[in-house]
């Protein structure tokens, strides 16, 4: 059931499509509180920290390529360790490169649905839970879904970050 409630806004909607077409079963889930950080999610989602998915941009320093990490809420992302992973070092984006790059502000970016087409970085750590949770396109949306799952629908490349 990829179908959020109409109240959801067009991000949420956009989330749900995105899921259907990559062949996801999603239940977008309206939050009453903020859900823009992966403490807020895991208190509203009522799960650990590390059952969070924060979608994450960067870019590569060299390239300037964009890239988005997929990493679990407890984990800090080690830019030296993912710099090895991806061929070069990546640098945070700017808010506002990131809403031009994936189409969602920071606080609402799903692993899934962007602007732009990303090559995805998903952390190992994320693979170890049965179900995780990520945003669905606005900072009180949120959907659960099996991380193998959403790795081979985005068709991430699984490496350490944390």
């Amino acid at each position: 059931m990829n179908e959020p409630a109409p109240d959801f806004g067009r991000g949420a909607a956009r989330v749900a499509a995105a899921a259907r077409d990559l062949g996801l079963e999603i239940t977008v889930v309206a939050m009453p509180a903020s859900t823009r950080t992966a403490e807020e999610a895991a208190a509203a989602c009522g799960c650990s920290v590390g059952e969070i998915v924060k979608s994450l941009v960067f870019r590569g320093r060299t390239s300037g390529r964009p890239y988005l990490l997929l990493v679990a809420g407890s984990n800090r992302v080690d830019e030296k360790a993912v710099a090895g992973s991806i061929g070069e070092a990546p640098t945070r984006a700017a808010a506002d490169d990131v809403r031009a790059i994936t189409g969602y502000a920071i606080g609402g970016i799903p692993p899934f649905g962007h602007a732009t087409a990303l090559t995805v970085f998903i952390d190992e750590d994320l693979l170890g839970h049965g179900r995780v949770w990520a945003a669905a396109g606005t900072p009180f949306a949120v959907f659960a879904v099996d991380p193998r799952a959403l790795a081979t629908a985005v068709g991430a490349t699984v490496i350490r970050m944390g």
